[in-house]
């Protein structure tokens, strides 16, 4: 029943005004509690020590997300598509399903312009397009194909084991889509192709693709559970693994990869290296014996590209190697000796040691002690630094296995965390990782994908940043979960979209963190810590490193603010062209 008009005009009375006194002093205590918290974060001093004229463009950035969080990411707009295609339009959407419309916005045209720093977590298989790679691939003379087994039928096309070699006698009798195929036997490419039953070479490209990347049904199927995505996951990596593993392949595939990061922002990669003894060089059948050939031609391609024209400015690449977790002793054993004489001849491409693999299934870090403290020993011996950067944490579990993965990762003496998902539920080991200057390699789109998390909203990196974990952001696996670039855009653009409490300012933040913790060279852990800790202020490359990035930031501040000033730069705000950008340190 609804209140009569007399008895509202009397209670309505004594309700107080939003402008009494007592309620302006709640709010100013309010105020005063978020200001507070807020410099706790670990982006609190890089907030403070912004120019002017970045102070502006985070501000323009702002003001564009509010605007398009009400004009983009909203179920109002464009009501038909999102009907039909059952889909509810919102900011930090999941990824698969955001993608296309992020790509049409202005924060993505600013994302996209971004200094980003360095690319600190990223493994080298999974990082160029496929549609150019497959491209590469069907071009390349003598390429053949061979299955573990006839791909006759539509589960074995799903899971059935492939490998692409180079073979000087072309082979076309068979057909691996037929059952009397021999098992292994090499077919050349073209024929397999041409040969496809679903719509010949077109048909058989979109296949292989889908071979070769997780699709958005896969990443939308959260009830499957973490171990199913990652079972698949790991078959993509077998199929491409041999893709690549082939000197005119690898040499492509290491242009594009350096041209689509310098085009995003990225002038410093630290690649996860994963790669058995099957590589071989141009026109050989045989395989490699050891690494020694492929890292010189990733030298070779790394000082070509930095010299072209294209390439003006990129800092370079190195690699952190890694092991698979589950390994035996002796594969493993193997695998680390490998490491260390790659490391002796290619000192400047080797940064660290990880192990890869998914951490529910695999040893955990306890485990494989006597693997790694023998490791550490043979690194002594022969004189080679080679740190670790650990996965840990890459999990949902709470005191599992995994989870516990971030006690030794720390107690191991990790320069980095790889993901660290779990960690916000070890308030001890957050205090850790602050005071050993730890960073925490964050992949929030791969966090997604591979069902940590339904979307960026879910994502527990917003509570580390408020814990004051210094953190950067990392694009995993681009190629293969979706982003289908090399460049980290995308998970710049999901964070900024995603959480109100980041902004350009927390991203700027990021971004310098990943040049702080970059291994630009080999350092023992007292210069590294100092490294850290010094930053621009220091005397080595990093220092150097940090103020060209800054430099960059602030040129790209002024663009924000040249470009999108007008319309939304606050009323009064002074001209863009007013201030300058500074000038470029002498190197």
């Amino acid at each position: 029943m609804a209140m009569p008009n007399d008895v509202w005009d009397d209670i309505s009375q004594d309700i107080p005004s939003a402008s009494d006194p007592f309620v302006q002093q709640y709010l100013a205590g309010r105020t005063k509690l978020i200001n507070q918290e807020k410099t706790t974060r670990s982006d609190a001093s890089f907030r403070n020590s912004l120019s002017p004229i970045a102070r502006r463009a985070c501000a323009i950035v702002d003001r564009i997300r509010d605007h398009e969080q009400n004009t983009v990411w909203t179920p109002d707009v464009e009501e038909g598509i999102a009907q039909a295609s059952h889909q509810s339009i919102f900011p930090g959407m999941m990824f698969m399903l955001a993608k296309d419309r992020m790509e049409s916005t202005d924060l993505w045209r600013i994302v996209r312009r971004m200094p980003k720093g360095c690319l600190l977590h990223a493994h080298m298989d999974a990082m160029v397009d496929f549609d150019f790679l497959l491209n590469e691939l069907m071009k390349m003379p003598g390429m053949h194909m061979s299955s573990e087994r006839s791909l006759e039928s539509q589960e074995a096309r799903e899971n059935a084991g492939l490998s692409f070699r180079y073979r000087a006698k072309a082979r076309t009798e068979g057909s691996v889509w037929e059952k009397g195929y021999e098992p292994d036997s090499f077919i050349l490419l073209a024929k397999v192709a041409d040969d496809f039953p679903d719509g010949g070479r077109p048909g058989f490209l979109q296949w292989l693709k889908s071979r070769c990347m997780l699709s958005s049904v896969d990443s939308r199927e959260q009830h499957h559970g973490i171990d199913a995505i990652w079972t698949k996951f790991a078959k993509c990596f077998v199929v491409v693994a041999t893709i690549i593993h082939y000197e005119p392949m690898y040499r492509s595939f290491l242009r594009r990869l350096m041209s689509l990061l310098k085009a995003d922002g990225v002038n410093w990669a630290e690649l996860r290296f994963t790669w058995p003894l099957n590589y071989c060089r141009d026109r050989q059948e045989a395989p490699e014996r050891d690494y020694s050939h492929m890292f010189q031609v990733l030298e070779e391609e790394v000082a070509r590209f930095k010299a072209s024209p294209e390439g003006k400015g990129f800092w370079g690449l190195t690699t952190i190697w890694t092991s698979l977790r589950n390994s035996d002793t002796r594969s493993l054993v193997e695998n680390m000796d490998h490491c260390i004489t790659t490391k002796i001849e290619f000192p400047h491409l080797i940064a660290g040691y990880d192990l890869v693999g998914p951490e529910d299934l695999g040893r955990p870090l306890v485990d494989l002690l006597p693997e790694l403290f023998w490791f550490r020993k043979q690194c002594s011996q022969e004189g080679v630094n080679v740190p670790f950067f650990f996965h840990a944490g890459e999990t949902l579990g709470d005191g599992s296995s995994a989870d516990s993965n971030l006690y030794d990762a720390i107690l191991l003496g990790t320069r980095r965390i790889g993901h660290g998902f779990s960690l916000y539920k070890h308030p001890l080991l957050l205090d850790m990782v602050k005071e050993r200057r730890i960073l925490i390699e964050s992949c929030p789109i791969s966090n997604e994908v591979l069902r940590l998390c339904g979307s960026v909203t879910a994502h527990p990196l917003p509570s580390l940043l408020a814990r004051g974990v210094a953190c950067s952001l990392c694009n995993d696996d681009p190629a293969m979960l979706g982003q289908d670039t090399a460049g980290m855009s995308h998970d710049f653009w999901q964070t900024l979209q995603g959480w109100d409490n980041l902004g350009l300012a927390g991203l700027g933040s990021v971004a310098e963190n990943s040049v702080r913790w970059a291994a630009f060279e080999d350092q023992d852990p007292a210069e590294w810590t100092k490294g850290v800790r010094e930053a621009s202020l220091g005397g080595g490359v990093k220092a150097q490193r940090m103020k060209e990035w800054q430099v960059e930031w602030e040129r790209f501040c002024l663009w924000i603010v040249t470009e999108f000033g007008d319309e939304f730069g606050p009323e009064g705000d002074e001209p863009a062209e007013a201030e300058q950008a500074p000038k470029a340190p002498n190197p």
